[in-house]
């Protein structure tokens, strides 16, 4: 009984969604490798992030340079020696985020707009590939790459100059709640 009853037991973007919008809060570490044509090594940073449903994202920067951002509908700040400064809306940084914060949060009718979803594989083993729609979005990404678990692993995004950045995700947990410092940075 392997045979096609399975099809109806098919993991769908719904499905998904409701996975990755789960949890209130997740904690974890990344490493991101940008991938340059002109370059034999990757670029690699290195750092910790929190992402809370409600809140955004703080992504702090550890290796090579220190440096924390929050993202969130709102748009994107960098902390500096006074406090969260808002970053000017560029368009094409502004969207990349906008799109980063809508996969880790699981907002598949958000992506959808912009992109074509093609999913496969289960709850615990899963990749969405995203192709892009907008003539925007398609003159920066040829498509981009997300696996996962119960939570995001990887996002791999594929640039239409050669270029590709991945982004994984590793130890990510919900088990923890924001501490205090996390929910002071997400009200400023």
């Amino acid at each position: 009984m392997f045979g096609f009853s399975s099809l109806t037991q098919a993991f769908d973007l719904q499905q998904l969604s409701d996975q990755l919008a789960k949890p209130d809060v997740i904690h974890g570490n990344f490493i991101q490798e940008k991938h340059l044509r002109a370059l034999p090594q990757p670029l690699t940073s290195k750092g910790t992030f929190v992402l809370a449903k409600d809140h955004g994202l703080l992504w702090l920067l550890k290796t090579p340079l220190q440096q924390d951002y929050r993202i969130s509908d709102k748009g994107i700040a960098r902390r500096d020696a006074s406090g969260w400064q808002m970053l000017p809306n560029k368009s094409a940084g502004a969207e990349q985020n906008r799109l980063f914060l809508a996969v880790l949060q699981g907002d598949s009718s958000g992506l959808q707009r912009d992109f074509e979803l093609s999913l496969s594989g289960d709850a615990q083993n899963w990749k969405l590939t995203l192709t892009p729609r907008s003539m925007l979005l398609k003159q920066v990404f040829n498509q981009i790459n997300i696996d996962g678990s119960e939570l995001v692993h990887s996002i791999e995004l594929l640039e239409t100059q050669g270029d590709r950045t991945l982004l994984r995700m590793q130890d990510s947990t919900s088990a923890q709640p924001l501490s205090d410092a996390e929910q002071h940075d997400f009200a400023e």
